[in-house]
Formats: structure tokens, sequence, C-alpha cells
């Protein structure tokens, strides 16, 4: 059989051949875009729907996430991705999104909504970041928003005239100081809040400083959030909570999670959540610093989740060093914390020098028990934003 020669243009015989597969490729895609158009008319049909949602739900203040209703959709979705033959954790994934953007949607209309519209709320440190942050929220929603700063206390008398919410948004060190001082200025009923990450401390000075309603609130997320949907906001009880249900109630319709915990127990776990956790990013970043490692020359040889780990390095020292002391050292038992975290690492050093392998894998093995269904847990959600990061880099 004779060889063809490879620059040798194809025969007549071959063109059509070629021409034919192209013409059925172009068909094919022709058919594609046609149910991609389809899908994003449905889309936006389902949009419209969900604008009538919200529009039901601002009239009756129900909140925009619905746990339940979320996950037995998911579920049926799931159910009939299956029977379309289609895996159905893709079916799962898509539709986490879009449900993510119509409570985004929701909850940038809700945020209109004002639970006491045309209410004065006064916002005490409003010029920080956090302050300029709810100053949006609640502007947008008709409250009429008033700023007290360092320079304006000469005037708090005015600016405390019928005010129906006194906020204080000011460093921790500084709370129970500004809360003993704004609190004779008050009205009976104005309801005194603090948005502090340490809640027994000020809610006890709040409470001693204001005879009205007091609630301390800690949201957990920072002035950069663009939207409040199933961010988690705190609420630590204080005195006559009905007459503050209608904050908590505000917080909802912009589509946050009320968590309700005694200011005790909040504190307690916060000392984990943030004090330890953020020391120990913190020391693990000044170890890199100290040893000049080439950040950009690890990652080349990096798994996702050494970039993962990293991203929460940097992520912390990209931000304001003195919102991360205030929250460290915010009270002696959170120092008193650190030092126990670092006793627990001295008491490996003998371990590390020594290379004792059984030691170490008696230890693994004794806390990898005590973690218990959380580790299966974590290793699906870790192994999803594996997935998502690889997906983007």
């Amino acid at each position: 059989m004779r060889n063809q020669d490879p620059k040798r243009p194809p025969s007549t015989s071959e063109k059509p051949s070629s021409r034919n597969v192209e013409q059925k490729l172009e068909n094919l895609r022709q058919g594609l875009d046609a149910i991609d158009q389809k899908i994003v008319s449905l889309l936006a049909e389902r949009q419209t729907e969900v604008e009538r949602v919200v529009a039901l739900k601002k009239t009756y203040n129900i909140p925009v996430y619905h746990p339940a209703r979320e996950e037995n959709l998911i579920s049926h979705r799931r159910n009939q991705g299956i029977e379309a033959g289609l895996d159905p954790d893709y079916i799962e994934e898509i539709y986490r999104r879009i449900l993510r953007q119509s409570r985004v949607e929701q909850s940038a209309q809700m945020a209109q909504k004002g639970i006491r519209a045309g209410a004065a709320v006064l916002l005490i440190g409003g010029e920080g970041s956090m302050g300029q942050y709810f100053h949006r929220w609640f502007a947008e929603a008709g409250y009429q928003v008033r700023i007290l700063d360092r320079q304006d206390w000469p005037n708090v008398d005015t600016l405390c005239r019928d005010v129906e919410l006194a906020m204080i948004s000011v460093p921790i060190e500084i709370t129970a100081a500004v809360a003993k001082r704004i609190g004779p200025h008050l009205p009976p009923s104005c309801v005194l809040t603090d948005i502090t990450s340490i809640k027994k401390a000020p809610l006890n000075a709040m409470l001693e400083a204001h005879k009205g309603p007091v609630i301390g609130l800690h949201p957990l997320f920072g002035p950069t959030t663009s939207t409040m949907d199933k961010q988690i906001v705190v609420v630590t009880p204080g005195r006559d909570l009905s007459g503050c249900q209608w904050l908590v109630d505000q917080f909802s319709a912009w589509g946050s999670i009320i968590l309700q915990v005694d200011a005790g127990e909040h504190d307690k776990i916060m000392s984990i959540v943030q004090t330890v956790r953020h020391f120990a990013t913190f020391a693990f970043g000044q170890f890199l610093c100290n040893k000049q490692i080439d950040l950009s020359r690890t990652l080349e040889f990096s798994s996702p989740i050494y970039r993962l780990e990293l991203g929460m390095v940097g992520r912390l020292f990209a931000q304001d060093p003195s919102l991360y002391s205030e929250i460290i050292f915010a009270s002696a038992e959170r120092c008193a914390l650190l030092r126990e975290y670092l006793d627990s690492l001295s008491n490996n050093l003998d371990m590390a020098e020594k290379g004792d392998k059984e030691m170490f894998l008696a230890e693994f093995k004794k806390i990898s028990d005590w973690f218990g269904p959380f580790s299966e847990q974590a290793m699906r959600e870790s192994t999803y934003l594996i997935d998502k990061l690889i997906e983007r880099f």
C-alpha cells in the first residue's frame, strides 16, 4: 500500500466528508445555542417570580432566607436530576448558585424595607468603617441616620433627641466608657446596642448606663461585605427584648441569620473562633516573614489546600492591624487563653526534637477520635472549596 504524502492536499473525495462533519458540528452547536437561550430566558422568567415573592415578603416582613424551603428544593432537584440521568451533585451546584443569586436579589430589595422607616438612628462612631457600613444600610431602608463622633459630643443632646436606636460602633476598649457617656442622653424607649466582638462587659455597661431596651449585637462580618445574605448576627439579650425586636427583625429583613445566645457563652466561644485562630494565623505569617520565604515560588509548587491556607494568612495581613489587636487582646480571659495555646505548642517541642513518630501517631489518633464525624464533614467542605479554587486558578 502506497504511503500518502503528508504535504499532499486532501483529495477531492475527502473534502466533502470534512465539510460534512463541520456542517454537522455547526448544526449541533446551533442546537446548543438555542437551548442556552431558553435557559437564560427561563432564568429571567424565574427572576420575575422572585420579584413577586420579594413584594410579598416586604409587605409581611418575612425573612429572605428560608433554610427548610431551600433544602427541600435542592433535594427535589437532585432527585429530578437522577431521573433525567444527570449527576445530582452537578444539579445541586447549579441550583445553589441560582438560589444564592435569588437571595442576593431579594436582600438588595429588602434592604430598602425599613421595619421602622422614618425612625431616627444614632450611630456613635459613625465615621468608622463599620459605622459607615451601617449608615448606608439604615439610610437605604428609610431611616433618619445621625452621626455622633469625637467632635460631635458638644451636640449630644440635639443628636439624641427622639432617637429610637443608638448603636455604639467604637473600639472595644472604649465601648464601656462610651456607653456610660451616652446613656443619660437617650430617650427612655430608645434601643441601645453595640457591635463589638465581646459582649459581656459592653452589655453590662449599657445596662448600667441606660434604663430602656438594651441588646448586644455582634455582626460576624466586616465592612467589605457587599450583602447581608446569610451573614450571621449574634444577638445577646440585655433588657426588654420585645422592645428590641424590631431591630432584630430589620437584620432578618436584610437577609441575616440571627443567632441568639447568652453573652458569657458568646465570649467563651469567640475566644476560640477569633482569638486563637487569628493569633495562630498571625504566628504563621510571622514565621514566613522571618524566614523570608519566597511566597510566589512556594505557590508554584503548592497544592490547592496550601494556596487556600496561604490565602487566609495573606487575607489577615491585608487588613487593619488595630482591628485584630483589639480582638485578640480584648480581655484578660483572651490573653490567658493565648498563654494556654502557646503552652500547648511548647508541649510538642520535645516530640519534634526527638522525631517521636509513635507519640505523634498516638496524639493524632486521639485527636481524630475527638473530632469524630466532623472530620468527614470538613473533608467534604474543604474538597468543595479546593475544587472551586482549581476552577478559578
